[in-house]
């Protein structure tokens, strides 16, 4: 009653069967000029012009960023550079006024004598 081995025929006949089922299997898909298959391969195309405009439009916005970037960066580097000059300028003012003090302080000692 336990496990009986399967002869050469039962074998025989199950590998011509998976042969058989391979075969239709095979059968059954459809050929290249299937509708169904230009259909697919149409929405493949269709999706692939999507994700190329889709990552010209990414790079275009970063481009557009860079540039955006970079204009802001000028223009804190000139807004140093101007307040740098107004600071340099008003230092310079502050030691014109200083020496002018000092001056007249000597001239008033020099005028005492």
């Amino acid at each position: 009653m336990g496990f009986k081995e399967p002869s050469f025929a039962d074998r025989q006949a199950a590998a011509q069967n998976a042969r058989k089922n391979i075969v239709e299997k095979f059968k059954a898909k459809p050929g290249p000029d299937d509708p169904a298959v230009l259909k697919k391969a149409a929405e493949r195309q269709a999706q692939a012009a999507a994700r190329a405009e889709a990552q010209k439009q990414r790079e275009a916005a970063r481009v557009e960023k860079l540039a955006r970037e970079a204009e802001l960066a000028a223009q804190a580097a000139a807004e140093a550079r101007r307040l740098q000059a107004e600071k340099e300028a008003a230092e310079a003012e502050l030691k014109a006024q200083q020496k002018a003090a000092r001056d007249a302080r000597y001239a008033a000692r020099k005028a005492k004598k």
